[in-house]
């Protein structure tokens, strides 16, 4: 999949008043490099002139010396699938005060997986929903990672809620379509559609592909605007966000 730099730069620049990320930021690089989480990892710490902690494999195959890491090393932003941050939640439950100090985390990101918010009930009865801020982002590689947010609080997880994926970051559209391509009401499933600056140019080599995933977007001002066709199911909540419902193919 071919990312213009452009779209990392504007990813930060247009989630920025949602973050506030700044030097004093101590990120963890714990995903693969070629899992497209790695990139907002590493570039949310360079790119504003924080510290990134590089996490040794063996460390990340183990809750207790990951959450060990994260307390000595002071982490402020913590990006996880959900089903590493329901690992971590229990060693963070079995964890009692000791010489390495205790979390700093003002954020925890999730992404890459559906989130089962209820599941983070127990994280919530030993921690503020502010303290860090819970925050999942739906994303796809071809949009450059996240497209959208919803900030997590305990009421979300009391609730037992779907996988609420919030609204899109500004500088993306987000549609939902019926299998012939015309907008679903709200609160009817349909698939969702992306478009705005955030898309990548394609696959390179495949144009076959590249035009079914990026057909033109109908409803665009421009000529030539695209969107990218997910394959994912959501539907539009009475409160105007979105709920993830998972693969159009299950």
């Amino acid at each position: 999949t071919l990312i213009p730099h452009r779209n990392i730069t504007r990813l930060f620049s247009a989630t920025d008043h949602w973050f506030g990320f700044g030097p004093d930021g101590v990120w963890t690089l714990f995903h693969s490099v070629a899992f497209d989480f790695s990139v907002w990892e590493l570039w949310g710490a360079l790119a504003h002139g924080g510290r990134l902690v590089v996490v040794p494999y063996g460390t990340s195959r183990s809750p207790e010396d990951f959450h060990r890491l994260l307390r000595t090393e002071q982490v402020t932003v913590l990006n996880q699938t959900p089903s590493a941050f329901y690992q971590l939640a229990r060693a963070d439950a079995l964890h009692t005060p000791d010489g390495d100090g205790e979390l700093a985390l003002r954020y925890v990101v999730f992404g890459g997986e559906a989130l089962d918010v209820a599941a983070l009930a127990p994280w919530f009865d030993r921690h503020p929903d502010t303290a860090p801020q819970l925050v999942n982002m739906y994303g796809i590689t071809e949009t450059t990672v996240h497209v959208t947010y919803r900030p997590l609080t305990a009421r979300d997880a009391r609730e037992g809620r779907g996988s609420v994926i919030g609204v899109p970051i500004p500088d993306l559209r987000l549609h939902l379509l019926d299998r012939h391509g015309r907008p679903v009401p709200p609160g009817v499933a349909g698939e969702l559609f992306v478009g705005g600056a955030g898309l990548a140019r394609g696959y390179p080599g495949r144009p076959g592909l590249t035009a079914e995933r990026f057909p033109a977007d109908a409803s665009a001002d421009r000529p030539g605007d695209r969107l990218y066709r997910t394959g994912d199911l959501a539907r539009v909540l009475a409160d105007g966000e979105l709920e993830y419902l998972g693969r159009i193919d299950d």
